[in-house]
């Protein structure tokens, strides 16, 4: 995986890892890592290395790619970053329909029966990739698959995208990060194996 990503991430304190003090995710859960790739937007360098790397990913996994899709919001600025890169149409989902207006879920032309590809900015159980991947399908959009940035490697993430039958790839994970985390003296071996222990408890 990536490691010059992870390290770019750890530099902007995108990502922030502090197994001491835990932070508290929305769903509640308390965990020693915390990611904010919004932050991305802010450093010209790096959001162009990251719009270039998930490019990539997109032309050597999904090369029928007619569309790109991003979620809202955090994928929504590296949705547009690919498009442009690939010269495609984009779109964006929303995590349900809007309550007034023209109550869309789906911003952007919808055509049916093009083949698109759903870009996130990270991946923790996978349930709103696979959220935006059904809306999309509703309106009759082929999803190939999902682009993300970051992944924290879940099994109940992977066991998710299993069951949708819908293949994702990731520029970077956590296991790569906490292994850069390391090496630039982020954390001790300790913390590493602290944060290890954390993951594989999902």
């Amino acid at each position: 995986m990536n490691k010059k990503m992870a390290a770019y991430l750890l530099e902007i304190k995108a990502v922030e890892l502090n197994p001491e003090n835990p932070f508290t995710w929305a769903s509640g859960i308390k965990s020693p890592i915390y990611c904010d790739n919004r932050l991305i937007m802010s450093y010209p360098e790096i959001r162009s290395y990251a719009a270039d790397q998930l490019t990539e990913l997109i032309k050597t996994n999904f090369a029928e790619a007619e569309i790109i899709a991003g979620t809202a919001t955090a994928g929504i600025p590296h949705a547009a970053w690919v498009s442009e890169r690939l010269n495609l149409p984009m779109n964006y989902v929303r995590s349900s329909a809007k309550k007034h207006g023209k109550t869309n879920q789906i911003e952007g032309k919808v055509t049916p029966g093009k083949k698109a590809v759903v870009i996130e900015d990270l991946i923790s159980t996978g349930g709103s990739s696979i959220d935006a991947v059904k809306a999309l399908e509703e309106q009759g959009i082929k999803v190939l698959g999902v682009a993300a940035l970051f992944t924290y490697g879940f099994k109940k993430a992977e066991q998710q995208f299993k069951e949708a039958g819908v293949p994702y790839y990731t520029v970077t994970n956590f296991d790569t990060l906490i292994e850069q985390a390391s090496v630039l003296n982020y954390i001790s071996q300790d913390q590493v194996n602290e944060l290890a222990k954390w993951k594989s408890e999902f």
